[in-house]
């Protein structure tokens, strides 16, 4: 058997990515999944890519994880399809780049709102359910930027540090209904937001994009651009019984970088 054979997982910000990796690999490790993401296309799109095994589904949702009540709803529907809720993986993020002086209101409330309202609305949403099951998961998706100072990024830097103390008070705090709360902080991921930040920094510093790229490698120390599946991985362990007595962690994975 499966390590979550039979148990029920939502992935936000699942529709491609860092989101859409974690959700193949909760769904190989035989959890059922709700992918959920503001694109409802691409959810649809991850969730005709899981592996199905005997006594899996998986279903697409859209949700803007900043509206609290369609959060509540739409976890609702997903409690009363599947029957249960075990895991909750709060991965929807943005990011946008610039320099304190030019930085805007906007910018700074966009970051805050998905990155760390987010996190606070749905983890709300889901706790209904998650109570009902004793040993239920959250786990968060934080960053690197969440425990240094990031240059052309603290906007983006603090709505991660958000992140980690979020997860380290609701571990305190849930830890009584059973439930283990920890986040994962990946390091330069190589992904279409990625793919964007490169352009954004190359202009903002007068680089050419591959030039940041070849930045980011000479910063981690095991020579690689992080993968999706990586960070898939280290969220896959954090939601079997191997990790069962974690909770309130904030898991670098990184390659190394965030040594440097």
């Amino acid at each position: 058997m499966k390590e979550l054979t039979g148990q029920v997982a939502i992935v936000t910000g699942a529709g491609g990515g860092i989101g859409r990796s974690i959700a193949r690999r909760l769904a190989a490790g035989g959890a059922s999944v709700a992918v959920v993401d503001l694109n409802e296309a691409a959810a649809r799109e991850t969730s005709e890519l899981l592996a199905v095994s005997e006594g899996q589904q998986h279903g697409a949702y859209e949700l803007d994880v900043t509206d609290g009540a369609s959060a509540r709803s739409v976890f609702a529907t997903i409690r009363e399809r599947f029957g249960r809720i075990d895991i909750l993986i709060n991965n929807a993020g943005v990011s946008t780049m610039n320099r304190i002086a030019e930085l805007s209101e906007r910018e700074w409330d966009f970051n805050f709102n998905v990155n760390s309202k987010g996190v606070f609305l749905c983890t709300q949403a889901a706790l209904p359910y998650l109570r009902e099951r004793r040993g239920a998961r959250i786990v968060n998706t934080a960053s690197m930027a969440g425990k240094r100072g990031v240059p052309l990024l603290a906007h983006y830097a603090a709505s991660k540090w958000a992140v980690i103390g979020f997860t380290k008070s609701a571990a305190i705090e849930l830890a009584a209904d059973g439930i283990t709360v920890n986040c994962v902080c990946p390091g330069y991921v190589n992904t279409g937001m990625q793919s964007r930040e490169l352009s954004w920094e190359a202009e903002l510093r007068g680089m050419t994009p591959e030039g940041v790229r070849e930045e980011y490698i000479r910063m981690t120390p095991l020579g690689r651009l992080e993968e999706p599946e990586d960070v898939a991985d280290a969220v896959w362990f954090l939601t079997t019984p191997a990790a069962g007595f974690i909770t309130g962690e904030a898991l670098d994975v990184t390659g190394g970088a965030d040594l440097l």
